[in-house]
């Protein structure tokens, strides 16, 4: 388990007075500003934000730091990070998922079926990205209680009951 939480990421400058698109990872889109400041991955900078408003797909806000369009525009792509002791204690049921990237994923019988890459999310149930050892590209499983009956942080395992054919 990592100690940074990914909370967020800046899409670009908005408008020309160094405002930024944030796109907000939280459950609560607005909560990102809760956990400030956030950092980069590594720990470095300290911004702290101020939501202005909403757009599509996201939010327009001032960071610290940042005072016209080329300051914003050169942090696109910057992801933003808070530790992990800011952020709510989850459900049983509920994962970040920094926490599932790299486990590793096993069927019912206990066979290894790979390791998490990576979760995605296409507009309905999140997936986890699996790479699968002999196989150049990856399996997307679905991340439900039928398909996933069983994560197991502490072990650092997963087990999975994969539709039909998914692994064929």
């Amino acid at each position: 388990m990592t100690d940074l939480i990914c909370v967020g990421a800046i899409s670009g400058a908005f408008g020309v007075h160094g405002e930024v698109r944030l796109k907000s990872f939280t459950a609560d889109p607005l909560a990102i500003a809760d956990y400030v400041p956030l950092t980069r991955e590594d720990g470095s900078g300290a911004f702290e934000i101020q939501i202005t408003r909403e757009i599509k797909n996201g939010f327009a806000a001032r960071m610290s730091g940042v005072r016209n369009k080329e300051e914003a525009d050169a942090l696109k792509g910057v992801r933003l990070f808070a530790p992990r002791d800011r952020l709510p204690q989850l459900p049983d049921d509920e994962f970040y998922h920094a926490d599932l990237i790299g486990l590793s994923v096993f069927d019912t019988g206990g066979a290894p079926l790979g390791q998490v890459k990576a979760v995605q999310n296409h507009g309905a149930d999140d997936l986890l990205e699996l790479i699968v050892p002999g196989q150049s590209s990856t399996v997307l499983l679905p991340f439900t209680q039928a398909a996933v009956p069983t994560v197991d942080l502490t072990a650092g395992r997963i087990v999975a009951d994969p539709p039909e054919g998914l692994f064929d």
